[in-house]
């Protein structure tokens, strides 16, 4: 049976109602645009498309309709009243679509756990783990993003960010978890395999440089009187930074939290018994209410125990 009228629960679920042929959506939000500022070049200029494809759309959508829309005054248009009407109508309808699509990505966004840390963090730490978390949580989709810069949690769709700082993140939840040192690191294979077997054999061997990382404080913990390096390699990126190290460029300074699987794998390994604090320790940044989310208190729950065991096994090179 076709019927045209509101659907009715109560009716049989075999009855299916028939939709008339309807506009492209492409063309009806060009027309909602075009009717909210009477100008063709405005709502082109808001749908990042010219003119000419606007005033197209607008003849076309008529002719189908079989109804004037707008009055073409030389460059000027105005709604007619049938216009000004069917305007009212499509707009409402777009916003009940619009209100639709949000409703569901925000059903989505349950779903989806979204952790935000720096690249060297997430390339040496994060990633060879995040697999056991995912695993135990089949029904998240987890998404990773690496990045320097700070998380606006108003502004950004993140729901934990993983940071190394001070701490002083005014207004959202914070947790310490870790503790760090730096100390020197190179290939084995470095200087054609003759290490410097105490800090004043570096003397003239090339230091590796990264941005934030200075020199001077391991320097004076190890007794030397030695400036801040001002020549060699200058990396930003800390994995970068111990990549070079592996490949033989020369030595550099390192977190120990950076440094572990290739101190393991011997791709590196550690100079002298000086290490020095790390300024910034790593820290679990959240909102407030991003807390009590059950996903973020999943992604919690299965990092700080990931988080004891590794400080545990740090303990042997520090």
């Amino acid at each position: 049976m076709v019927w045209s009228g509101a659907w009715n629960p109560d009716e049989p679920k075999s009855w299916k109602r028939e939709f008339p042929r309807l506009p492209a959506l492409a063309a009806l939000r060009t027309f909602e645009a075009a009717a909210r500022y009477e100008s063709f070049s405005r709502a082109a200029a808001e749908l990042f498309v010219t003119h000419g494809a606007v005033s197209h759309q607008m003849r076309a959508l008529e002719e189908e309709l079989g109804q004037l829309l707008f009055e073409r005054r030389g460059k000027r248009v105005m709604l007619t009243t049938n216009g000004r009407l069917y305007a009212e109508r499509v707009r409402d309808a777009l916003l009940q679509i619009a209100d639709a699509t949000r409703a569901l990505q925000a059903s989505n966004r349950e779903k989806r756990l979204t952790i935000s840390t720096m690249p060297s963090f997430a390339a040496r730490w994060l990633t060879p783990r995040i697999g056991s978390f995912i695993e135990q949580h089949p029904e998240l989709e987890v998404e990773l993003l690496s990045s320097n810069t700070l998380v606006d949690f108003g502004a950004e769709e993140v729901d934990v960010a993983l940071r190394m700082g001070g701490g002083q993140y005014p207004g959202l939840y914070v947790e310490r978890l870790l503790d760090d040192v730096f100390f020197p690191v190179c290939s084995p294979n470095f200087n054609g395999g003759r290490l410097p077997e105490l800090p004043a054999h570096m003397a003239g061997m090339p230091l590796l440089r990264g941005e934030g990382d200075p020199w001077k404080p391991w320097f004076e913990a190890a007794g030397l009187d030695w400036q801040e390096p001002t020549k060699g390699l200058l990396l930003q990126d800390s994995s970068l930074l111990l990549q070079a190290a592996a490949e033989g460029q020369g030595i550099a300074l390192i977190r120990s939290s950076l440094a572990y699987n290739d101190l393991l794998s011997g791709r590196v390994v550690r100079l002298f018994d000086v290490s020095i604090p790390c300024p910034w320790l790593l820290h679990f940044v959240c909102t407030h209410a991003s807390l009590e989310t059950p996903k973020v208190q999943a992604f919690r729950h299965w990092l700080l125990p990931e988080m004891e065991r590794f400080r545990n096994i740090l303990s042997q090179w520090t």
